[in-house]
């Protein structure tokens, strides 16, 4: 049986020429305290908003160009955007997810880049309902809303209301950017609802910066060592061992105690091979992206009495 396997790759040096203004100190807000409501009013008051208007790279600019100037936007950043994209173009994914919008640099660059790979549909899914109208109104301005669809709600919650539906059958390639003792769940309820099967690619941001020890844990897991946590019966928890308070609590202020799904176990017979991409943060901060390839399934028999046998990878 393939066993997940773990590589490390370095993107280029940072160009402290374009770093963003640097994140708060714990304990000042970073985010959600007017700044995306005043990126807006930048951007759509900018002196070049003609040219800026149906260019997705000409809005990345003035996101970028508020962030390096005015204050700190908690962004994924042309560094680490770019491993992404370069993904997108390899892949050439139909269906691309993301885990969280924020202000829509993400989906910008993401959505342009499956637009130009040919893809039918990018999903950006946004917790906060004023997030997601920023979101809207800068994928509006960039010429992208024939194929960005932005979902407002929480992650477990949209993925469910989309899979019903009927709307989300498969995911290609799917980006997490959210709220990170989220992001191994939200893994596990897409292998259950099969939206995650051999030959989808997931992107996971901040796995450096601040860290997220449980992903990492589960993709680079083995089949069997998922296999015996499953048949132990360990469940779907909510996992903030590794997180410190200003990660474990981000959304506590104005959405309450975080309450993630305990009753979906996904499906430990997926087998992934991952790699971290190290790269930066648009301050300059090091970071690194978490490339994980579904490349196969271990199909199970269950003989008459009862026992489990695995037969092969799919």
């Amino acid at each position: 049986m393939p066993v997940s396997t773990m590589g490390r790759k370095s993107a280029d040096n940072f160009d402290g020429k374009k770093a963003y203004q640097a994140q708060e100190e714990e304990g000042v807000p970073f985010f959600d305290d007017g700044r995306e409501i005043e990126l807006l009013h930048f951007v759509y008051g900018h002196p070049s908003i003609e040219e800026i208007r149906n260019s997705p790279q000409r809005v990345l600019e003035a996101i970028d160009e508020y962030g390096r100037t005015k204050k700190y936007l908690m962004n994924v950043g042309n560094d680490k955007g770019k491993i992404v994209a370069d993904l997108i173009a390899e892949r050439k994914p139909q269906v691309m997810v993301e885990l969280g919008g924020y202000v829509g640099y993400s989906c910008i660059l993401f959505g342009d880049a499956v637009r130009q790979a040919g893809g039918r549909r990018y999903f950006s899914l946004e917790r906060n309902p004023e997030f997601a109208a920023v979101i809207m109104s800068l994928v509006d301005l960039a010429g992208l809303s024939d194929t960005v669809k932005v979902v407002v709600g929480s992650s477990a919650d949209s993925i469910k209301r989309l899979h019903a539906s009927g709307i989300l059958t498969q995911v290609d390639l799917m980006f997490l950017d959210h709220y990170k003792p989220a992001y191994t769940t939200d893994l596990k309820l897409c292998e259950h609802l099969k939206l995650v099967t051999p030959g989808a690619v997931l992107a996971a941001d901040n796995v450096i910066k601040p860290g997220n020890p449980p992903y990492l844990e589960y993709v680079r897991s083995s089949v069997s060592s998922k296999q015996k946590q499953y048949e132990s019966g360990e469940t779907n928890g909510v996992e903030t061992t590794g997180f410190g308070d200003r990660w474990k609590d981000q959304y506590k202020t104005r959405e309450g105690e975080e309450k993630l799904s305990t009753e979906i176990k996904g499906n430990p017979n997926l087998i992934y091979e991952s790699e971290l991409v190290n790269s930066y943060e648009p301050t300059g901060v090091p970071d690194g992206i978490e490339i994980t390839r579904c490349i196969g399934e271990v199909e199970v028999e269950v003989e008459m009495n009862g026992k489990r046998n695995d037969l092969r990878q799919s």
